[in-house]
């Protein structure tokens, strides 16, 4: 059983450059007991600045969900009842030029710092996932599979004009057409999972994975308007890296990528501006075995 230490490290303190020995040696193994000690990183600082800050080539996955800029004062449909999409001024939109000088610039930043034959999962609905996708591909990148994240429980169209918006797209790439990334394609067709209308045990899993919407039990801590179902996180992480691996999430929210690294045994490194997220997250993953044990 790994054990788990995370630290939070906020705007006012200085992050140490990822140049040290414990970038390069992310998981070691305990000379008395040998047990795999994993590492767990929080920094509390913009990403552009905590991403520069990170050695290059020593992330094995990076799972990234970024703002969508959809906070447009419109409202949408939560519980039963219409409320704000506003979800603070992280989510603003500020034109279309400066959004796409945005997710190129944290996209570079991540594609730097992972190695070779690392990969980069990209979350996001049609406002923001065709953005990245055109970087990813300028940027050389070779994308190996566009999942399509269906949402059966999703919330309903308002103004009856529209095909009810029920999926996102995750963008699963490689650094280029000759990296050899991990696909652990056995973990994929014996997945126990019990709430996917479409995967069949034994079968190869497809791209379009029948997950809903994040439940009330994965929000007991705290929640974050964007929050992702510990299950998208589980699957990713599981298939897309080995245990031992360095994780990173460039948008940490609540931390459900971190919560993942812990069950799975990864290294993790989690980013974002609100301390007050980070502590969210701290507090999931340390109750990360007692909470979501039951349902892996």
């Amino acid at each position: 059983m790994a054990t788990t230490k995370t630290k939070v490290s906020s705007q006012k303190k200085v992050v140490k450059p990822r140049s040290t020995k414990a970038t390069k040696k992310v998981a070691k193994k305990s000379p008395k007991s040998g047990v795999l000690k994993m590492t767990k990183k929080l920094i509390c600082e913009d990403v552009l600045k905590a991403l520069a800050k990170i050695e290059t080539g020593t992330v094995d996955f990076v799972f990234a969900d970024p703002p969508y800029f959809l906070s447009n004062d419109g409202f949408t449909v939560k519980s039963g009842k219409s409320v704000s999409v506003n979800k603070g001024e992280w989510d603003k939109s500020f034109g279309f030029e400066n959004e796409m000088e945005f997710h190129e610039a944290w996209i570079g930043e991540c594609l730097r710092v992972l190695k070779p034959n690392g990969t980069i999962a990209i979350s996001g609905t049609y406002h923001s996932i065709y953005k990245c996708g055109f970087i990813l591909q300028k940027l050389d990148c070779r994308i190996i599979n566009d999942i399509a994240w269906f949402k059966p429980n999703g919330a309903p169209a308002l103004a009856g004009r529209n095909f009810t918006a029920s999926h996102e797209t995750i963008l699963w790439a490689s650094k280029g057409k000759k990296a050899k990334h991990t696909f652990n394609y056995s973990v994929s067709k014996s997945w126990e999972v019990s709430n996917d209308l479409i995967y069949r045990r034994g079968k190869q899993m497809r791209s379009v994975w029948s997950i809903p919407s994040t439940p009330k039990r994965e929000k007991t801590h705290g929640a974050h308007p964007t929050q992702k179902p510990f299950e998208v996180l589980r699957r990713l992480i599981s298939m897309c890296s080995n245990e031992g691996d360095l994780v990173l999430d460039p948008f940490c929210g609540s931390g459900t990528t971190g919560v993942a690294c812990v069950l799975l045994k990864r290294n993790f490194i989690g980013i974002d501006l609100d301390k007050n997220y980070l502590e969210l997250t701290s507090k999931r993953m340390k109750s990360a075995h007692e909470d979501y044990a039951p349902y892996i």
